[in-house]
């Protein structure tokens, strides 16, 4: 059963509308969601809810479910991404946002180094004028305005190099994406990981807002209010990666023990926050500062952001990650002040 997965290319294909589909038969978009990314296993849905999907994509169980091969992941070395949120090579990634929040400046650094790891980057405008795009402009190796320039892009590249590509949820909306989608699939070009931005910033208020994905990131105005950026939420973040038969045990050990101590972290800093450190029962103080630390270690410098940060961009390979994740939750951190962890590369003495 780890091995089932649903067939998320062809719900994207089948269904476009899918929360409103899924709420017409009584399902939760959320839970399909959730099905979609593989945070909840195939093997642990019910029946009921795999048939109604099945009846929405007018398909037979066998073509909804497949047996998964491995999935890829595309290493960025940004850390809180590749720990929480894998990047799903050929997949589709919904970066889910209001304004404000860096959802830009993440797809930029994305478009930047995967660049330099020899990708073609693509980038599909939308209508209007959005000055705010102009950076990841600046890291698209091409550039195209309709669906038809983004399938022939595709078409010359994509036989013989990997494509990232971008676009707004305005092109979601309009089916164009789908379409391309589509045709690719029909020409066998299986080398396109699609982004979807949301440039309105009406996502958020979407259960299902880009249809299924297979990499979700949920940003998070907590973690953008206080600049501790990338400001992708690590506990609601989630990828078709992590799906336990396709992710490495001790990435997924780690991840889940990261996840517990942050949102243990997130409910002891609302009583911090209303009546400060005396608030918190001596059992928890450790609990507090390790998940202080973990976030604080969670930021990181991006290279196109250097001018504004003042400090040089940061890689940190999954392997250093987990490594430097694994010392803060088992203390060996404990010593390192909390300045000394923020927006920084890996961890070196500790």
């Amino acid at each position: 059963m780890e091995n089932l997965k649903l067939n998320v290319a062809l719900l994207r294909r089948k269904v476009p509308n899918l929360t409103t589909a899924a709420r017409s038969v009584g399902l939760r978009p959320a839970t399909v969601s959730n099905l979609c990314t593989g945070k909840i296993p195939v093997g642990r849905c019910e029946v009921r809810t795999l048939a109604a999907l099945a009846d929405l994509a007018e398909c037979t169980l066998d073509e909804l479910i497949i047996r998964g091969e491995k999935i890829e992941m595309i290493e960025t070395k940004i850390k809180t991404l590749d720990l929480f949120a894998p990047l799903a090579k050929g997949g589709t990634i919904g970066l889910v946002a209001r304004h404000g929040m860096g959802q830009l400046v993440l797809l930029s650094e994305i478009f930047y180094r995967l660049k330099n790891d020899q990708f073609v980057t693509i980038l599909l405008l939308p209508d209007g004028n959005y000055p705010e795009l102009n950076d990841v402009k600046v890291n698209s190796d091409i550039i195209v305005h309709s669906i038809d320039e983004a399938y022939e892009a595709m078409a010359d590249k994509g036989k013989s190099n990997e494509i990232v590509f971008a676009a707004d949820r305005s092109h979601v909306l309009t089916g164009d994406i789908y379409e391309l989608q589509e045709k690719l699939q029909a020409h066998d070009i299986d080398t396109v990981t699609t982004f979807l931005v949301d440039l309105k910033g009406e996502a958020v208020d979407e259960d299902l807002p880009y249809g299924p994905l297979e990499t979700v990131w949920q940003f998070d105005a907590d973690l953008s209010a206080r600049h501790k950026f990338p400001a992708v939420n690590p506990v609601y973040s989630t990828s078709s990666v992590l799906e336990g038969a396709y992710l490495d045990h001790n990435h997924l050990n780690i991840q889940q023990r990261a996840q517990k101590l942050l949102r243990r972290y997130r409910e002891l800093r609302s009583l911090v926050n209303v009546g400060g450190m005396e608030r918190l029962p001596a059992s928890e103080v450790q609990t507090f500062k390790r998940g202080e630390r973990l976030e604080a270690y969670l930021t990181q410098p991006f290279y196109v952001a250097e001018a504004y940060l003042g400090k040089k961009g940061e890689s940190v390979s999954l392997q250093n990650t987990l490594n430097d994740v694994r010392k803060i939750l088992d203390g060996a951190a404990d010593s390192v002040e909390i300045d000394q962890l923020n927006y920084i590369g890996q961890i070196i003495n500790a």
